[in-house]
């Protein structure tokens, strides 16, 4: 036992040597760490050596057998719990919900107060959407504590300023919730769950949202695993559907993607569907600005602050505005309050799903992009 064990250490220690370095993983959707730069100074202060801790275990030969025996292993023992995603009910992988620390909350709500003051004349909106957590919370596992997201929402709401407009989709979700609402592999509510959002943004708005009658949905894979599946390492869970609402009155479009520098006249990018990360369907993924011109000529704009959840909702909104500006907080560095101007923008949406609302502290650059 102990000449076989020592024969197994000696293969595997083998292999990792001659293993080529691997610069992303498919499985895990993320860039895999990479060999440190050694420097005496990294050396004494623990620097290369935690670094090197990393990139040992990210280049482990076999990587991905490894993480799926020991997901199999944890699941035949009754665990339901990884990396802090639940095995719910019905398939379901569901994030948990982190209550943000001390005074996360409030500097957030100021960072939109300042904003909101240098922007008297915009019309603003804030739609914080719950995530699975809460609206499916009868498929979590036993005893695991849903993190009171309501409660949160609610704080937000009373928190914000008079004259901006909180869109709270959380009842029209949980009435729908019997639908697929959400995707079971990943974080981001689906295309049904996105039009839900939709037209509760157009109760608030005061415009007549299209019904479903006007689209046309269309299956444009069944072979999804998304950022849960990826990050939980739970494996044996049947992948997911990606559906389009497609407008049988469509019309021309051009969107513009600033930071590449082309145009394209579609709002999805069909062939990201043959990545791992097949939601980049949705306007190519995450970008600091994104120009969408449609074909209405009443003049009205709308500015779109948000996080991804809000890529599968714009579509949508072309049907009502005849320019959007989608702005990423994490990639966009210019004059936000001069963009509101410079394009006379008079409505805007601050779309985020309250995790990442919380989590992302990128929404403080919203004080610090009006100079």
């Amino acid at each position: 036992m102990a000449i076989l064990l020592l024969l197994f250490i000696s293969v595997i220690v083998f292999l990792n040597l001659i293993a080529p370095t691997k610069v992303f993983s498919e499985s895990e959707n993320r860039n895999l760490e990479q060999m440190p730069e050694f420097s005496l100074d990294s050396l004494l202060s623990g620097k290369f050596t935690s670094n090197y801790e990393k990139y040992v275990s990210d280049q482990f030969a076999f990587r991905d057998v490894w993480i799926g025996v020991k997901s199999d292993t944890d699941r035949a023992m009754g665990k339901k719990e990884s990396n802090g995603v639940y095995l719910g009910k019905d398939g379901y992988l569901i994030q948990q919900f982190t209550p943000p620390a001390k005074g996360e909350m409030e500097a957030r709500i100021e960072a939109i107060h300042a904003f909101d003051d240098a922007t008297p004349a915009l019309h603003k909106y804030v739609m914080l959407a719950p995530t699975a957590v809460t609206v499916l919370k009868e498929k979590l596992p036993a005893y695991a504590p849903d993190g009171d997201e309501l409660a949160y929402l609610d704080e937000v709401r009373q928190a914000l300023p008079g004259d901006i407009g909180f869109v709270d989709v959380y009842p029209a979700l949980y009435d729908g919730r019997e639908q697929a609402l959400y995707y079971r592999t990943d974080h981001h509510w689906t295309t049904a769950g996105a039009y839900y959002a939709y037209r509760e943004l157009c109760k608030q708005m005061g415009i007549a949202p299209k019904g479903e009658e006007d689209f046309n949905v269309r299956q444009v894979t069944d072979e999804f695993y998304g950022s849960l599946y990826s990050k939980s390492g739970f494996r044996h869970i049947q992948p997911d559907r990606i559906e389009l609402y497609l407008p049988k009155d469509e019309g021309k479009i051009a969107v513009e993607y600033a930071d590449e520098g082309r145009t394209s006249d579609s709002l999805y990018e069909m062939a990201n569907l043959h990545k791992k990360d097949k939601y980049t369907v949705f306007l190519n993924g995450n970008h600091g600005l994104v120009k969408i011109k449609t074909n209405r000529s009443d003049g009205k704009k709308l500015l779109v602050v948000k996080d991804s959840y809000a890529n599968s909702m714009i579509p949508f909104l072309t049907k009502h505005f005849g320019e959007i500006y989608v702005v990423d907080l994490r990639y966009y560095e210019e004059n936000l309050a001069a963009l509101v101007q410079e394009h006379e923008i008079r409505d805007m949406l601050l779309l985020y799903n309250i995790n990442t609302f919380f989590e992302d502290p990128s929404i403080m650059n919203l004080s610090e992009l009006i100079e």
